[in-house]
């Protein structure tokens, strides 16, 4: 059995859980469920930059522990005042170290979008996304049929909230419908393998339609790939690993913001 197929066995057993120990009535009194959300799709479309949406994740299946001094609150407080356009959060437990908490923590002095990045398959993690003050969702075109896309987008929607859908190969294309779908990430890592290859975003990004948002996901660390991205149309990366290994994050971070301005 794969890694990814192991998650979705395990999540399938989460959700029995929580929807045991958090029915939706429940949910619709988390205090955040009240509040509205700040626009996840307008954090993404600035001229003449890419949009930086910086991870918060402290380990993967792939490479282990990435932050050994690792603080949630701490590394959303940098990257907000580092400058950062979005902020997107690990909240699987078993896999990656995150936490739903993680979410709920962040929300709580956060003015900027925040993305709950999980392996969701079912409408009661997108409420549980919503309660715990989330802008916006992650779905992953790999593990779900073209229906499941468009049941979840609909949810996710009709909760205020935007939903970032994530494609690893041209194949998928066919399931995805555009007008519903039009946050479009392209993650460089093989879910089979989690090897990385940047130019997925390129091959991929020419099949898909002009007016679609695009987000390049994974190995991106440097300046030359920002250049590469912005001038094949990307309007934001999501990057974790390269933030997550840094010595000095708040250094970091602002290093890369730097490098993601061009010029009109």
């Amino acid at each position: 059995m794969s890694i990814l197929a192991k998650i979705i066995e395990v999540k399938k057993k989460e959700i029995e859980l929580l929807k045991e120990s958090s029915p939706i009535s429940f949910l619709k009194n988390y205090p955040h469920f009240a509040k509205p959300t700040v626009s996840f799709s307008n954090s993404l479309v600035i001229n003449n930059r890419i949009s930086v949406i910086a991870e918060i994740k402290q380990a993967s299946p792939s490479k282990g522990i990435l932050c050994d001094n690792f603080n949630h609150r701490n590394i959303g407080e940098s990257y907000i005042k580092s400058g950062v356009n979005a902020i997107s959060i690990l909240t699987d437990k078993e896999f990656f170290t995150g936490d739903i908490t993680f979410l709920k923590d962040i929300s709580l002095f956060s003015s900027i979008p925040l993305l709950r990045k999980d392996f969701i398959i079912d409408e009661h993690q997108i409420w549980e996304a919503k309660a715990n003050g989330a802008s916006a969702i992650l779905l992953i075109s790999e593990i779900l049929s073209s229906a499941q896309i468009k049941e979840l987008t609909f949810c996710a929607k009709e909760l205020g909230l935007d939903v970032l859908l994530e494609l690893h190969s041209i194949t998928e294309l066919n399931k995805i419908d555009f007008s519903l779908n039009n946050i479009i990430g392209i993650n460089n890592r093989n879910l089979e393998d989690f090897s990385v290859d940047l130019n997925s975003s390129f091959l991929i990004s020419k099949e898909l339609p002009k007016d679609v948002i695009k987000v390049s996901e994974s190995g991106i660390h440097n300046n030359d790939q920002l250049k590469r991205l912005y001038d094949n149309g990307f309007n934001a990366v999501l990057v974790g690993e390269h933030f997550m290994r840094s010595s000095n994050l708040e250094e970091s971070v602002k290093q890369f913001i730097s490098w993601s301005k061009f010029e009109s």
